[in-house]
């Protein structure tokens, strides 16, 4: 009996016989999807709604900003606790500054918000822009080998060939697949920037206007003491002081005892007429 015929099976190549195919190039192309993957992923996540526009933040702060209880402690807590918090923080240490200043302190510390959330994404662009352009100067030098094989006197034989076709190819695609997946996640990334932007613009003005509303209004009197059992009772009046003697009654009374008891004056003696 014959033995059964053995079908070969093709046998896929390995990812580095594929990189070694793809020429020197290929090195920066993989280089530069790892930077991609890593930017993506860490945009990913600090862009999270929860960790930028945090839902629960701008209830209490109206509530703050309403009954007056600002202080220094609630403005160092706004600012630890989300890029929405130091914008608000920003807005709330110069409550009570004009309008124009306020404003303009909000739009400085909001141009530096908009520089921390769009970190990474000017280099992810980079990226998706250079890749092709590596793939396209592989596809080049690959090109450039295969001429050097038929001028070499390899025309005749496919095997010289396909060492040049193969390196321009693989660069090609390499560069294609970096460079695809780049320009989606820079598009989707700069989206979400700006609807973040967009969001803290609208905060922020409402800020604004919950202070100056506030201001407007007068603060809360404080709650009244409980006056105490010995407080509350009522205290005897003080009684009267003695009215003194009146000093002109009794200077008066002196002078007339005085003219009672003096002599009489004696009468002159009369002069002799000429």
């Amino acid at each position: 009996m014959r033995p059964p015929l053995e079908i070969p099976q093709e046998q896929t190549p390995e990812m580095w016989e594929i990189v070694q195919a793809g020429g020197a190039l290929m090195w920066p192309i993989m280089l530069c999807s790892v930077v991609a993957a890593a930017i993506v992923l860490e945009r990913l996540w600090t862009l999270q709604d929860r960790r930028v526009l945090p839902p629960d933040l701008m209830p209490k702060v109206w509530k703050l900003v309403e009954s007056h209880q600002i202080n220094d402690k609630v403005i160092l807590a706004l600012e630890q606790n989300s890029p929405l918090g130091r914008l608000l923080a920003a807005g709330l240490q110069n409550r009570n500054r004009p309008r124009e200043v306020l404003m303009e302190r909000l739009e400085d510390t909001g141009r530096h918000m908009v520089h921390e959330l769009e970190r990474f994404l000017n280099t992810l662009g980079t990226i998706a822009g250079v890749s092709p352009l590596l793939g396209l100067l592989g596809t080049v030098t690959g090109i450039i080998k295969a001429f050097n094989a038929i001028n070499a006197g390899g025309a005749g034989d496919p095997r010289m060939l396909s060492g040049g076709i193969a390196e321009a190819l693989v660069a090609t695609a390499a560069g294609l697949c970096v460079a695809i997946p780049s320009l989606i996640a820079y598009r989707y990334l700069r989206g979400r920037v700006e609807r973040i932007v967009v969001e803290m613009e609208k905060n922020a003005l409402r800020l604004v206007d919950a202070v100056e509303s506030a201001a407007r209004q007068p603060a809360a009197p404080a709650p009244a003491v409980a006056a105490s059992p010995a407080a509350a009772a009522p205290t005897q009046p003080a009684a009267p002081p003695a009215p003194a003697a009146a000093p002109a009654a009794v200077a008066a009374t002196m002078a007339r005892v005085a003219s009672s008891t003096a002599p009489a004056p004696k009468a002159a003696p009369q002069t002799a007429r000429a």
